[in-house]
């Protein structure tokens, strides 16, 4: 039978060298895994697997946040359970844009967009959006097209939704928003902490500058044209891209600024894409939480807190989404915003809490009417 003579850098700690080859590891020593100095929130069974999801904890580590600090919201529907909840619990929720005191009561006052985020900009559904909105407001930019039209009355055609009726010419509107973009200019001056839910990647856009709407045209005002609006479904290099521009500009005018970001956990209503939308709410969502996850770890005051993943990961089964599977129930925004409220924040605003307000808030949601076309 033949034998084989092993190098004497088989046994070695590094036979790339040969030099070292006399280097042979003591028997006794046993390399050290990595994971035994890990706690127990990094491991699937002891976390999750045996936990009943009721009693998940540690689910994310609480930005630094006091009720002194002035807040401001933006975003998709998702946003305004955060700032509902935040300004119930005795924070400074900012209110740019306040309701005249024509309206009967704060329900009626949201469905003309008051109230329902710091400034009445309406769903700011994609990264896009939200960078165009900074720099019109600082006269960094400046659409083609304000104004639509429906009916012989006039909408601001990036916040369409929030005047159910529309006014009588489209120099009110022009007025109007001049007066609201000095509001926004305003909030992102004096701000502490924005919070921004991220909702969708696709929108709808003005072919000749790339203005992108909250709405398509057509489906609340406006006209749709093939050859001037056109679908864009941001890839990730868009949306990161968007973010770093508009992290980079907020800091220019508020240099103390912190930012908290999640995504919404709620599917897509419909797709403009040839995919199917369970296909294109997977790819909207993996982009947006990839995106969340990169700026909260590349910079040191961008937070992120996983509303999309208690609602949406597997552990949870479905269990909270209506029978609709796409709108949250009140009781996943109850657990959400008790996730929320934990640990140093919990000891600054209180700890569990029910429904804060008692009732349900009615969500303003411009997609949602995408179901009813």
């Amino acid at each position: 039978m033949a034998t084989f003579n092993l190098p004497p850098c088989f046994a070695t700690i590094n036979c790339a060298n040969p030099e070292k080859a006399d280097m042979v590891m003591p028997a006794n020593v046993v390399p050290q895994n990595p994971y035994k100095t890990q706690p127990e929130r990094a491991f699937w069974r002891a976390s999750v697997g045996s936990r009943h999801y009721a009693d998940l904890a540690d689910i994310w580590h609480p930005m630094p946040l006091q009720k002194k600090d002035k807040i401001a919201t933006a975003g998709s529907c998702f946003a305004q359970h955060i700032g509902n909840n935040l300004g119930a619990r005795g924070a400074a929720f900012m209110d740019m844009e306040p309701a005249p005191p024509l309206f009967r009561s704060a329900a009626d006052a949201r469905r003309w967009g008051y109230g329902v985020f710091s400034c009445r900009y309406g769903n700011v559904y994609t990264t896009r959006q939200l960078i165009q909105l900074f720099d019109e407001a600082h006269g960094l930019r400046k659409p083609l097209e304000q104004v639509w039209e429906k009916n012989g009355r006039f909408y601001d055609s990036l916040r369409a939704s929030i005047d159910p009726v529309g006014q009588d010419s489209a120099e009110i509107v022009l007025k109007l928003r001049e007066r609201h973009l000095a509001a926004v200019r305003r909030m992102f001056a004096e701000l502490d902490v924005f919070v921004f839910t991220m909702g969708l990647t696709e929108g709808w856009e003005n072919t000749d500058d790339g203005t992108m709407f909250a709405v398509a045209p057509g489906t609340v005002a406006g006209t749709y044209d093939p050859a001037r609006h056109r679908l864009n479904n941001l890839r990730h290099s868009d949306v990161l891209s968007d973010m770093v521009v508009f992290w980079k500009r907020l800091r220019e005018v508020n240099a103390n600024a912190r930012m908290l970001l999640t995504v919404s956990p709620v599917p897509l209503a419909a797709t403009a894409t040839e995919h199917h939308v369970l296909v294109a709410t997977t790819y909207s969502k993996s982009v947006l939480r990839s995106v969340a996850g990169e700026l909260s770890e590349e910079f040191e005051d961008i937070h992120y807190f996983p509303s999309y993943e208690i609602i949406s990961s597997h552990p949870a089964r479905g269990m909270f989404f209506e029978a609709d599977l796409r709108n949250v129930s009140m009781f996943g925004v109850d657990l959400v915003m008790n996730h929320f409220f934990s640990g140093s924040l919990a000891a600054e605003f209180g700890g569990k809490r029910e429904n804060v307000d008692g009732e349900e808030i009615e969500l303003i949601c411009d997609e949602s009417r995408l179901d009813r076309e």
